[in-house]
């Protein structure tokens, strides 16, 4: 099942736990606007190159639509409506006053100079800068963009509307960017963690993990875990996987993975089948990297007691049927990897106010709003007797359901 299908058979199941008017399940379904554009550059060869670029506006009841860009070469528009839908019902869990957004081209950025990914960077915002802005949809980095990619289109978009420091998050901090975002998914992941482990008498300290993937997300929360006493027993990434059950020296492998540009090879744990990732024995498996990892081929074999979403869409449907009857707790991607969005907001807010945070503050605030999130999902969970991703959908539908009706929009 794709990310299309699996989400929106989330939301249908939270609606009809909901009791939604038939009517308004089908408006919070359907996508506010989408485009698609042509974006053809100048190579640094001189010949031209065309890319397809996309951006899918789902829902903005509940304040501006929000989401990442991605450069990719599968991105498509199945992919890209699927995440837009996502981030409507992870805005509203995190309760952030946004709605949701996705945009992405299809691409190869490692195929690219820095110089094409410029150029292509700002032909996208040239043909999107009418429909993005500081109160209708503020973009971020995601898959294959970063803090310089939001600075190429924040420039660009200067152009034809002047400097508008909100228009994106995610910036260079020389720019408006805030302090501890480069970090805050992979923070929000420890905070969402530690709460879920909470409710089970346990903490981060002595449990044993498991990262699949070492990019930004995965890389932060092994860090913050190892910092907390949590040990990591086994990673991976796009250069393989390694394991050491007495727990990785994380602040070693984050230096070698700078220096070498990927995990194999690191010398202070041994090399495994990156495949076999996934079913390494540990208490919690932090799935950071592609959707549809964990299915119906490997859930039976999962050892891990807890499984916290940091990959967007990590669990197929069959897999989390297949985990619930083997008792494994899984916190679900609308709530555990809501951490970079929320600090988004939190650079919104101080970028219109002109006045910035300390990092501290961004830390400490995101703390409290993923605490607080999560005892707001577990309410939902008692209120309709449901596992913790019905209780996020649930949360994350009601209110943008409720906001819709408010404005009047349900018909």
């Amino acid at each position: 099942m794709n990310a299309l299908a699996a989400t929106s058979r989330n939301f249908r199941q939270a609606a009809r736990l909901l009791g939604l008017d038939s009517k308004l399940e089908k408006s919070l379904l359907i996508p506010f606007r989408e485009i698609k554009v042509e974006c053809t550059i100048p190579k640094d060869d001189g010949t031209l190159a065309s890319f397809v670029g996309f951006r899918v506006q789902h829902d903005n009841a509940r304040g501006p639509m929000k989401g990442g860009i991605r450069y990719h070469p599968e991105v498509d528009p199945d992919e890209v409506n699927a995440l837009a839908q996502l981030m409507t019902w992870k805005t509203a869990v995190a309760n952030v006053p946004y709605g949701g957004a996705k945009g992405g081209i299809g691409c190869d950025p490692g195929k690219l100079s820095i110089s094409e990914l410029e150029r292509l960077t700002r032909v996208f915002t040239q043909k999107i800068h009418d429909l993005i802005g500081v109160h209708t949809d503020v973009p971020a980095p995601d898959m294959g963009t970063n803090p310089q990619t939001m600075a190429w289109i924040l420039d660009e978009y200067a152009k034809f509307h002047g400097y508008s420091p909100a228009v994106v998050t995610g910036k260079p901090v020389d720019l408006g960017g805030s302090l501890g975002r480069d970090a805050a998914t992979g923070r929000g992941v420890l905070f969402a963690t530690a709460a879920l482990l909470q409710d089970y008498g346990k903490s981060i300290s002595g449990q044993r993990f498991v990262i699949q993937g070492f990019g930004n997300v995965g890389s932060w929360a092994a860090q913050l875990i190892n910092e907390g006493g949590g040990k990591i027993v086994a990673v991976s990434d796009i250069s393989g996987a390694i394991r050491n059950p007495n727990g990785i020296d994380i602040t070693s492998l984050v230096k070698y993975v700078k220096d070498k540009r990927g995990i194999k090879g690191f010398p202070g744990a041994d090399p495994i089948d990156a495949n076999s990732i996934l079913i390494e024995d540990c208490d919690v498996l932090i799935p950071a990297a592609l959707g549809g990892v964990i299915n119906k081929e490997n859930a039976n074999e999962i050892r891990a007691k807890f499984i916290i979403e940091a990959a967007n869409h990590p669990c197929d449907p069959e897999a989390d049927e297949i985990l619930s009857k083997k008792g494994v707790v899984i916190l679900p991607d609308i709530f555990a990897n809501s951490g970079g969005v929320t600090v988004s907001y939190f650079e919104w807010v101080q970028n219109i106010q002109c006045f910035m945070w300390s990092e501290e503050k961004v830390n400490g605030v995101l703390k409290t709003y993923m605490t607080k999130g999560y005892n707001d999902v577990k309410e939902m969970c008692k209120t309709h007797n449901c596992d913790l991703r019905m209780g996020a959908f649930t949360l994350g539908v009601n209110r943008v359901a409720r906001a819709t009706v408010l404005r009047g929009w349900e018909a």
